[in-house]
């Protein structure tokens, strides 16, 4: 096809968006777990445009038939590395394969590491549960008032969240804290993230202020899809909390959002201003907002949202575009569970010069989409020969749709 090198790639990952358990869900307690399944049957899904991408294609949902025309190609990507956290999703999806799980604390963090963190910190710290973040500032925030002590709380994902409110904590302090907390858990107790969570408000009307909240994450190994792209001067825009996952690495520009309508309008801006390479989001509220709170509604009402903005992106792509919509692993609301699940996660693609409804398959890794981007700038979309994979991790499915 003529003229078929790509200038511009659109990866969005649908944060917990999954697709279906995964064959080792059982060991996670996942069994049954099935986010965008499960969804469609508690409530009539009104998806029309990620049906006409092929959503419906990847499988049967309740009330979203395969189209008998799709738009895009479509499939649904397993994960290899062990884990289902925000990090294990992304760094296979960069094309790192995890030999071990990050460390979870479902009863707490070790009173060492309590005891040396308040050490190091200067101060007391209350809770060290696992809960969340709404919950652990509605029970413990009028104490952290009083005391001006930090929050310490976990989850069942690999977190060390510190909670303050910015007017007993200011936020330069607090992330002071994270940044001891980042260096204090090291070697068996690396945890995937330290979280700043700062909040505003008053006891009885807390909320969190998600703009200012701040990630500190575990570096990526060195050879990642933003090492990469950055080696070879290829542009990355990186919307929402994509920056804090990799800390920055190989990101030319980033842009904080505060929930899914700001991500969406930075996408959009995007596609507007960016002139090539990779924009980079991540759409953070079906995980934040809803899933980990078992909110059916609100989880189904998001992917509505970005069902109806879809046409406005779609309308601003230009021939040599690609889009790619996926997720890092799921987050069933209609499970006792609040966690996370260990689930396939949907991979729907499309361009305006590229073919349309090709099956993907069952890909094995989340990888295969980061191998894919890196194909695009790095090797046959740039019109480059890549006589092997660029990244360590995944299979291009870049010749499937050109």
């Amino acid at each position: 096809m003529p003229g078929t090198p790509i200038h511009r790639v659109f990866l969005i990952v649908l944060d917990s968006v999954g697709i279906g358990e995964l064959p080792d869900a059982a060991q996670y307690g996942d069994q049954g777990s099935d986010t965008l399944g499960n969804l469609a049957r508690h409530r009539p899904l009104r998806l029309p445009n990620l049906a006409r991408l092929g959503l419906g294609n990847i499988r049967p949902l309740d009330g979203i038939p395969p189209d008998p025309a799709p738009l895009g190609c479509y499939g649904r990507c397993g994960l290899v590395s062990p884990g289902k956290d925000t990090t294990t999703g992304h760094w296979e999806l960069a094309g790192i394969h995890l030999a071990r799980p990050f460390p979870t604390y479902p009863n707490g963090f070790p009173a060492e590491i309590i005891r040396e963190f308040e050490r190091r910190i200067g101060r007391r710290t209350l809770g060290n549960v696992p809960a969340s973040g709404t919950e652990i500032i509605e029970r413990l925030g009028a104490e952290h008032l009083r005391t001006g002590w930090p929050i310490v709380y976990t989850s069942a994902d690999s977190v060390f969240q510190v909670a303050a409110h910015e007017d007993v904590i200011p936020l330069p302090e607090l992330y002071r804290i994270c940044e001891i907390a980042r260096e204090l858990l090291r070697g068996e107790h690396e945890v995937g993230r330290v979280i700043a969570r700062p909040f505003l408000g008053r006891p009885g009307a807390f909320v969190r202020d998600q703009q200012n909240r701040h990630d500190y994450a575990v570096p990526p190994p060195q050879g990642m899809l933003l090492d990469k792209l950055a080696a070879a001067g290829v542009p990355v825009l990186a919307i929402g909390k994509i920056y804090d996952i990799y800390l920055g690495r190989g990101i030319s520009e980033h842009r904080k959002t505060r929930n899914n309508e700001d991500g969406m309008a930075e996408i959009a801006r995007a596609a507007s201003e960016w002139r090539q390479g990779l924009v980079f989001a991540n759409l953070v509220d079906f995980d934040s907002l809803y899933g980990h709170r078992n909110d059916v509604e609100g989880f189904a009402r998001a992917l509505e949202a970005v069902d109806a903005w879809l046409p406005e992106l779609l309308a601003r792509l230009e021939e040599r575009d690609l889009l790619i919509l996926t997720a890092d692993h799921g987050n069933d609301p209609t499970t006792p569970s609040t966690d996370h699940s260990r689930e396939y996660v949907p991979l729907l693609v499309y361009g305006p010069r590229l073919r349309k409804g090709v099956p993907l398959g069952v890909r094995r890794s989340l990888a295969d989409v980061g191998q894919t981007v890196a194909d695009v700038f790095l090797g046959r979309g740039s019109n480059s020969p890549a006589p092997a994979p660029i990244l360590e991790k995944g299979t291009s499915f870049l010749d499937e749709i050109l």
